[in-house]
């Protein structure tokens, strides 16, 4: 199983609403995508700053290259995003699950 993280930022005032859209439009997106397994999203307030960290766990890699792309390394963003992000950090990390 691999793991994929990607982590975002928002302004503080925008930390409830992001989340919702998240619950509403991406976590439905993963959830569709064949051999995806399970994700963890995880979010915190710091000062102004709403900092989210979202775990998303496939089958394998070309699962995810099913899913993200052939450039498959590369961040996932939805036109959306443009609205809440405070800046798109390019690329996600790739972890091997070696135990569950």
């Amino acid at each position: 199983m691999i793991a994929r993280i990607w982590h975002g930022t928002t302004k503080a005032s925008d930390y409830e609403e992001y989340s919702q859209f998240m619950i509403v439009k991406a976590i439905p997106d993963y959830q569709k995508t064949t051999g995806f397994k399970k994700l963890s999203f995880l979010r915190r307030l710091d000062n102004n700053i709403a900092h989210f960290t979202l775990i998303t766990y496939w089958e394998n890699l070309e699962v995810i290259k099913n899913f993200a792309g052939k450039d498959f390394e590369k961040a996932k963003y939805y036109p959306e995003d443009k609205k809440y992000l405070l800046e798109f950090e390019p690329n996600v990390i790739h972890y091997e699950v070696f135990a569950d």
